[in-house]
């Protein structure tokens, strides 16, 4: 296998790799939704961590990113970006967090937005329509454990971290305030992630109560089913996290 490469905050992904899409028939989306290998990297959603916390006001972490945090923030890209946006031919501009309107779209939610979506020119048909919103939730619903698996664990290891800066006489105020921006960052990414979901499953229902009126079908039942299966999955799944943003008064420059 060959290494990866490790881009860092503000660089751009280089030519090679949209020549990569040319070459790959134009798409950056592999199998599952994901981006096809060569264009991934080490750090590829580390802005999304950057981002919570610049969107808090918080203070962004200059320290590298741990194993946990780093699949923190790349199993929370999917259940943050819309589900439509995973089979754009550009994905990897969205992925590297390139586009900052982008970014600022994450933030705001339209809970129509997804029915309108469904009735595009893209889903010609009520089947194709209903079970586009059925596997759409399903693949949330997959993604759920891994993401609050992971989250539970980078929680558990910075409350570690809080409890150990106490017994290190020499740590410096930039070492300290790092290392607190960094708690802040992931408590803000897991909060960020909550919040998406409850906004995608208000669309979902927004979308499915819609669809019956408009095209009624006996397949609404089962996408009925599985929406009440992604609500519960998100309710037995609430990490509770105790933020704690640096004392800095000015945001650290993230590396």
């Amino acid at each position: 296998m060959s290494p990866r490469v490790r881009f860092t905050h503000g660089s751009r992904p280089p030519f090679a790799v949209f020549a990569a899409l040319l070459v790959s028939g134009c798409t950056s989306i592999g199998d599952l939704g994901r981006l096809q290998s060569p264009l991934v990297t080490d750090d590829v959603h580390a802005w999304v961590g950057q981002e919570a916390a610049a969107h808090a006001g918080a203070p962004v972490s200059v320290n590298n990113l741990t194993d946990d945090e780093r699949a923190l923030r790349d199993l929370a890209f999917p259940l943050i970006e819309p589900p439509y946006d995973r089979v754009r031919w550009d994905a990897v501009v969205y992925e590297y967090g390139q586009k900052r309107a982008f970014r600022r779209d994450l933030w705001t939610f339209d809970t129509a937005a997804y029915y309108a979506h469904l009735m595009g020119e893209f889903h010609r048909s009520t089947i194709a329509r209903y079970n586009t919103l059925i596997d759409d939730m399903r693949n949330d619903i997959v993604r759920i454990e891994p993401f609050f698996q992971t989250a539970r664990r980078v929680v558990d290891v910075d409350q570690r971290r809080e409890k150990s800066m106490q017994y290190v006489a020499d740590l410096t105020p930039p070492e300290r305030v790092s290392a607190l921006a960094r708690v802040g960052e992931n408590s803000l990414t897991i909060a960020w992630v909550h919040h998406s979901l409850t906004e995608r499953c208000a669309g979902y229902r927004y979308a499915l109560e819609h669809l019956t009126v408009a095209e009624p079908a006996p397949v609404a039942a089962e996408a009925e089913h599985v929406l009440t299966e992604l609500q519960q999955q998100i309710a037995a799944n609430q990490v509770a996290t105790a933020l704690h943003l640096a004392e800095a008064p000015a945001q650290i420059v993230a590396k």
